[in-house]
């Protein structure tokens, strides 16, 4: 089969900075309390992950929030349906205005191929699913699916921090690598098995943070998203990415 032609996202999305790295997913029930959010966390965050959770209360609203903050959006939607399904809703998603896409892996080449087809010239990453970090995978299972992904077009994956040096390894190092399950020291996995701090997250060359009930359940939001730059900032100028087993 022809490989699909890839289309690269405009610069200014790849982060180069920790604040350009992390994540805050905005895991609220409405729009409000992430109105709330937003605007407190806006002078410290650029990137809100937008889920299933608030996408269902809010819809499009939320957003269009973000965006009104001078934020960028990673739509964390995870389509996994027939090819022409999906790319009518990652042509959506797009018209929206997010910066970042997700489609599960395992929903096999032609729907992540028509996934990257729909971004069409936006600068928006579309980035795959390999597995949940709240289930224990092959890690090895993962790097396939990882190469699957990159073959297919899609600029990245999501993937716990464990498998993140592997990937790297398989994949090169501009394929992108977004982790979830980012807990501060000392690490609390809750109901996520596969955790790292910010400071290992990164070292093993994780390209973006997602985090959430560390910054959200904490009193004071925007110190807790603080420390945890800071966290990221030390670990840039201590350890070299992969050096994090």
């Amino acid at each position: 089969m022809k490989a699909a032609p890839r289309i690269s996202p405009a610069p200014t999305l790849l982060p180069v900075t920790p604040r350009e790295r992390l994540i805050v997913a905005l895991d609220v029930p409405e729009l409000d309390e992430a109105r709330v959010l937003v605007e407190r966390l806006s002078p410290a965050v650029h990137w809100f992950k937008v889920g299933s959770e608030l996408f269902t209360s809010a819809g499009p609203r939320a957003v269009a929030l973000v965006l009104e903050h001078g934020g960028r959006v990673f739509l964390d939607l995870k389509f996994h349906d027939i090819p022409h399904t999906v790319s009518g809703a990652v042509s959506a998603a797009v018209r929206l205005g997010v910066s970042m896409i997700n489609v599960h892996a395992s929903g096999g080449e032609a729907m992540m191929r028509a996934a990257v087809g729909a971004r069409g010239d936006a600068a928006a990453h579309v980035i795959g699913v390999t597995a949940l970090t709240s289930a224990v995978e092959d890690a090895s299972r993962v790097v396939e699916m990882a190469q699957g992904a990159r073959e297919a077009g899609l600029d990245g994956v999501v993937a716990s921090p464990q498998d993140v040096a592997l990937i790297k390894q398989a994949c090169g190092p501009s394929f992108i690598v977004v982790t979830p399950g980012i807990r501060p020291a000392p690490v609390r996995s809750d109901d996520q098995r596969r955790t790292a701090t910010p400071e290992g997250a990164v070292r093993a060359g994780s390209d973006f943070l997602v985090v959430g009930r560390p910054v959200l359940g904490a009193s004071d939001p925007l110190d807790a998203a603080r420390r945890i730059l800071d966290e990221m900032i030390r670990a840039e100028t201590t350890g070299a990415p992969g050096s994090e087993q």
